[in-house]
């Protein structure tokens, strides 16, 4: 019987045992296989981060906690100290970018993939005489999409 450690080549730190983790991180990093390519090209830009001892916040669309494995489109705000708020977000099923989130007789808002909000004007006739009900209507349009979105109090 030939013992099979006398047949390789390389150091032996090359042959110990490793997670499960670490083979798949240096096979994503150093493969050319398409999946590891893909993934890297995927990740390309983003930055990992462990916040450690933190509060989450997370205010979600159905009751109860998160199953292992579920997904949650949203946004996450660093609000306080040591304290994060995660708002899931309207699902996009129709596949629009950009949906709307708040729809006036003046104006629009759409929440962007990074979740941010657009304000919009909608198109409307404007006269000399009614310019101040025009800015008037924005404004309180303005005051109640924002009060709904933000959730908090505009003075």
């Amino acid at each position: 019987m030939t013992n099979i450690k006398s047949n390789r080549a390389g150091s032996e730190a090359e042959y110990d045992p490793r997670t499960v983790g670490e083979i798949l991180h240096e096979f994503l990093k150093k493969s050319d296989a398409p999946f590891a390519v893909a993934s890297r090209e995927h990740m390309a830009g983003f930055y990992p981060n462990t916040e450690l001892a933190i509060d989450l916040k997370l205010l979600t669309r159905k009751p109860g906690r998160m199953r292992v494995g579920t997904n949650l489109e949203g946004v996450i705000t660093h609000d306080g100290p040591d304290h994060y708020k995660f708002v899931e977000t309207q699902p996009t099923t129709d596949g629009r970018r950009n949906p709307h989130v708040f729809v006036g007789r003046y104006i629009t808002v759409t929440r962007r993939d990074d979740g941010t909000l657009r304000i919009n004007l909608r198109q409307i006739r404007v006269h000399a005489d009614n310019i101040d009900s025009y800015a008037l209507g924005v404004c309180d349009e303005l005051r109640e999409a924002l009060r709904g979105l933000v959730g908090e109090d505009i003075e």
